[in-house]
């Protein structure tokens, strides 16, 4: 057995597959058409964002047998290509929750109380205190998309610090609701509410833009959406276009539709904070995932276990 490694990840997912004895290579950086004359040399592939696993590379796959990817995400992998070829695809849901939260609910702060304008203009040695009057979270309304591992741990946090909380969610359970008194509205009136919105969803067809100029003309003027998500879920150039003509109040995008982002159509927007895809970025997470990407890819291969798999045939 042998599997390839083709995104950067912490060096505890070669500690791992070496007390397992599984021989690996780790080839990163790859073009596509590298990537597919090697792939199906190998019984599974270790992924992050970065490797964007087609149905044409997968297409001739008749080797590869499982998809690991370390992140919860999977919208970089042709799920329905390698459920035909019946490769497993599994991810780590849990590996990176934590250090996901906590940046959605900095991002938070730091555009309520306009944190990084105050840095930018201290360093240059201003004194703009009034400038920087900033909101507090307190009381206000956190509409939560999604409420799954990191949404509700989104929620933990925020109701500590005294939101009031309400979620789209369908399949949250009263037990999940009643833990931080989050209230189940639908989407279009979550989207009126909310005066913070934090996207925690996948990104699908449904959920696909919605965050575009229709929805966004009836969000709170005072209002500020968190994207630490997908970046598929906002229509970039509409959420341009609201902040810099003040329909709403402010954003924090940390994913973007095309990454890497070194061009990108938000790029100098109004009141708009952009970090480079953190989500994931602390080094307790980055061990996490590789850890729990190792696992479950070679325990599936050595037992056939399955753990966290996202299709099934």
């Amino acid at each position: 057995m042998k599997i390839l490694i083709s995104d950067k990840m912490s060096g505890k997912v070669e500690d791992v597959l070496k007390s397992k004895q599984i021989d690996y290579d780790i080839k990163t950086g790859m073009s596509p058409e590298e990537l597919k004359g090697v792939i199906d040399q190998y019984d599974g592939i270790l992924i992050r964002s970065a490797t964007k696993l087609t149905s044409d590379i997968l297409a001739d796959c008749k080797n590869l047998k499982v998809i690991g990817r370390a992140g919860v995400g999977v919208d970089n992998v042709d799920l329905d290509q390698a459920t035909k070829n019946r490769i497993l695809v599994m991810n780590t849901p849990l590996g990176n929750l934590e250090a996901t939260a906590e940046l959605s609910v900095g991002l938070m702060f730091s555009i309520m109380r306009n944190i990084h304008l105050a840095n930018d203009s201290t360093h240059q040695g201003k004194w703009e205190k009034p400038k920087f009057l900033g909101t507090e979270l307190k009381g206000k309304v956190l509409g939560i998309v999604g409420y799954g591992n990191i949404g509700q741990r989104v929620a933990e946090i925020c109701s500590t610090i005294g939101m009031k909380i309400i979620t789209n969610s369908k399949s949250a359970s009263n037990e999940d609701l009643s833990k931080y008194d989050v209230k189940k509205v639908s989407t279009e009136d979550l989207i009126k509410e909310a005066d913070i919105i934090s996207l925690h969803t996948k990104l699908n067809d449904e959920t696909k833009y919605m965050i575009n100029k229709e929805t966004i003309s009836t969000m709170k003027p005072t209002s500020v959406i968190i994207n630490c998500a997908r970046g598929g879920l906002i229509n970039e150039s509409d959420l341009k276009d609201a902040l810099n003509n003040e329909i709403i109040a402010g954003a924090a995008i940390d994913v973007y539709e095309n990454e890497p982002a070194t061009d990108n159509v938000m790029f100098g927007t109004k009141n708009l904070l952009l970090t480079p895809h953190l989500g994931a970025s602390s080094k307790e997470a980055q061990s996490n995932v590789a850890i729990d990407v190792a696992n479950q890819v070679a325990d599936f291969l050595i037992e056939n276990k399955i753990v966290n798999n996202v299709n099934s045939f």
